[in-house]
């Protein structure tokens, strides 16, 4: 299994087209996110952000406390990477299905008008819900959807402020949580590896963190008898493990058993059938709902 800690446009077009190839119904949908990731990882290296700053004793208390780094709204976005970024994620968007093309027009009309975009990233990053909402109905673009643009267009900001900030972490001590140690969302999605080794991917920055296998990451019980997991035998790299105390699951790529290269947000894309699975049973995502798409 390939997983190179740096991603480049040419990782995520052949990691895309080794999941068409497998998992050939989300073609369509994984034409407009290999563009949609390639857009994101160029735009990377147009980013200027100096790193944020922590000092020794606020270090010491938030490692005390296990409290994370940065709280969301601390992430440093470069408003004309991401604006620029948006232009393009809406160029891509038009070719995609009706309703989310008629959405990223609405959107560039509104940027032509002047639409302020920094307060609104700046809302998002707030998870200011009431003010995306008023923004959504002015704008009349489905709250979710405006919300997957603007997250769409900072992740490039927020990935390179992610992986800056990575070099405060006790490599001797490692996070242990279920929530990330850089911002504290909850992990999108988890990896098994060789040797029984677990790490957690975060939903926001989309830093990785090793964890102990058992735990449910979203109520911290380590209680083997609440826990739980499905899969298919079609798809034995993928499972859903759930837990019965807090009616949460998370999707897990099992590594061992993929000899692709793997792209993590890609994984996510393709399947989208896993997390309806988990509803149908009777469990809900941990993610935040403002983010959800």
């Amino acid at each position: 299994m390939a997983q190179p800690s740096a991603f480049k446009s040419e990782d995520i077009k052949k990691a895309a087209i080794a999941l068409k190839k497998l998992r050939p119904a989300y073609s369509e949908m994984l034409d407009f996110y290999e563009k949609l990731f390639v857009s994101q990882e160029d735009s990377k290296d147009q980013i200027d952000i100096a790193p944020i700053q922590i000092s020794d004793e606020m270090l010491a208390i938030k490692t005390a406390e296990k409290l994370p780094l940065i709280d969301p709204d601390d992430f440093v976005i470069d408003i004309t990477a991401a604006s620029r970024l948006c232009v393009t994620i809406c160029e891509t968007a038009k070719s995609a299905n009706q309703h989310l093309a008629q959405s990223a027009q609405t959107l560039l009309n509104a940027m032509d008008n002047g639409l302020d975009l920094k307060t609104l990233f700046l809302h998002l990053l707030q998870a200011n819900a009431a003010q995306i909402e008023e923004a959504a109905k002015q704008l009349d673009i489905e709250q979710n959807i405006l919300a997957f643009f603007f997250y769409s267009c900072m992740n490039p900001s927020i990935k390179l402020c992610a992986e800056q900030l990575s070099v405060y972490l006790d490599r001797q001590d490692p996070w242990q949580q279920g929530y990330c140690p850089i911002c504290g969302n909850p992990p999108v999605l988890s990896i098994l590896e060789d040797e029984g080794k677990r790490s957690l991917i975060c939903s926001f920055c989309w830093h990785s963190w090793p964890v102990k296998r058992g735990l449910c990451p979203f109520c911290d019980r380590h209680d083997s008898k609440s826990m739980g997991y499905f899969y298919s035998e079609e798809e034995n790299e993928y499972r859903v493990y759930t837990c019965d105390n807090c009616k949460k699951y998370i999707k897990t790529i099992d590594t061992t058993k993929i000899d692709r290269l793997i792209y993590p947000p890609l994984e996510q894309v393709v399947t989208l059938h896993l997390d309806m699975q988990a509803n149908q049973k009777g469990f809900e995502s941990g993610l935040m709902s403002l983010m959800n798409v």
